[in-house]
């Protein structure tokens, strides 16, 4: 788990507390409508790149309560080549504020109308790849999915100082479901 410390290191402006519960929503069905308008957004933004999109996290999964905020990864031919493309999305009213060289190269860009995660990483990526299964398993597999939800709403009643303090508490049923995954695999 990442700690504070790491954070601040790695987030670009003002770090804002939360102090507070987490807001968790019940699924709600226009969310990948509000993927596929970021979607267009994106690739219109990064024009004749080599790039992949998918709707990614809890809003992306039929049936689970998820934060209103959309999760979306991006992957480019090089995070590190920043240049390639954080203009572009800052031109399509992304905001990077994450910058992680030490973990997959990581780059998160916030969104706003709606509230958008924008994971960026290189091609091939295996935490991609992680994202990518886990989403996947969570569809297709009742059983995960509601186990997941039940600790996302348990978790989400309680005060978090960060909402990544909220994200890094889940890291236990997250890493249980994974096995699931790796099991079937």
């Amino acid at each position: 788990m990442p700690t504070d410390e790491y954070l601040q290191q790695v987030t670009l402006g003002e770090r804002k507390p939360l102090n507070g519960a987490i807001l968790l929503r019940e699924y709600d069905p226009t969310w990948p409508e509000q993927y596929q308008a970021e979607e267009e957004k994106i690739s219109t933004a990064l024009d004749g790149q080599q790039i992949t999109l998918q709707h990614v996290g809890s809003t992306s999964v039929p049936g689970l309560c998820a934060k209103p905020i959309l999760d979306i990864l991006l992957l480019v031919e090089d995070s590190t080549e920043e240049a390639s493309y954080v203009p572009a999305l800052e031109e399509a009213g992304y905001v990077l504020r994450i910058r992680e060289p030490e973990w997959y190269q990581h780059r998160m860009f916030k969104g706003m109308n709606p509230e958008v995660n924008l994971h960026v990483f290189s091609q091939g990526c295996e935490e991609a790849k992680r994202m990518l299964d886990f989403r996947d398993w969570l569809r297709a597999h009742q059983e995960d999915r509601d186990l997941y939800a039940a600790e996302k709403r348990r978790l989400a009643r309680q005060t978090w100082t960060y909402v990544q303090n909220y994200a890094d508490a889940k890291t236990e049923v997250v890493a249980k479901i994974l096995e699931h995954i790796r099991g079937n695999s």
